[in-house]
C-alpha cells in the first residue's frame, strides 16, 4: 500500500488558542496560516483549523465524533501523555486501560482542544487490533453511547 498523509479540517472558535494547544501544547508544527485559518503538521498528517462562528453543540460524551493517533510503541503513547499532563492540556478522558486482558487492549486518553474538538491517543498491546482480530465485535465504550 502506498504511504499517504491524512487530511482533517476541524472548526475552531480562533487561531491563537487552537495554535497554543496544537503547536505549544501538543508538539505539532505550524504550517501555512491566515487570519480564518491554519494549517497544522500533526504528526506527518495534515490538520487545517478553520474559524467559524458556529462550532456546532458541545458533545457529551467521546461519541460520535473524535480523532487522534494510534502510537506504535508504548514509549510514545507514554511520551504524549506526560507532555499533555506537563503542558496543562484539558483531558476529557484520563488515562486508562480498555478491554483488558483481551486482544484489544490498549491504552487510551482523551484530550479537548480550546474548540471542544476531542482527540483520542491509543497505544495497542496487540498491533493486529488496529484493524485485524475481526472474531471481536468490540468496538469504543458501549456505556458512552448516547453520553
Amino acid at each position: 500500500m502506498a504511504s499517504s498523509t491524512f487530511h482533517l479540517s476541524i472548526p475552531v472558535k480562533d487561531i491563537e488558542s487552537t495554535k497554543k494547544f496544537y503547536v505549544e501544547g501538543l508538539g505539532c508544527h505550524l504550517g501555512r496560516q491566515s487570519s480564518l485559518a491554519v494549517t497544522l503538521n500533526f504528526h506527518g498528517h495534515q490538520i487545517v483549523a478553520h474559524m467559524t462562528e458556529n462550532l456546532g453543540p458541545r458533545q457529551k460524551g467521546i461519541y460520535p465524533r473524535h480523532f487522534g493517533l494510534i502510537c506504535r510503541t508504548e514509549e510514545e503513547w507514554n511520551e504524549l501523555r506526560d507532555r499533555a499532563q506537563t503542558k496543562n492540556l484539558t483531558f476529557f478522558r484520563e488515562p486508562r486501560r480498555r478491554f483488558s486482558d483481551t486482544p484489544l487492549e490498549h491504552s487510551t486518553f482523551f484530550l479537548e482542544d480550546p474548540s471542544h474538538n476531542l482527540l483520542e491517543f491509543k497505544y495497542y498491546l496487540n498491533e493486529n487490533a488496529i484493524f485485524g482480530e475481526e472474531t471481536f465485535s468490540q468496538i469504543g465504550d458501549a456505556h458512552e453511547r448516547n453520553g
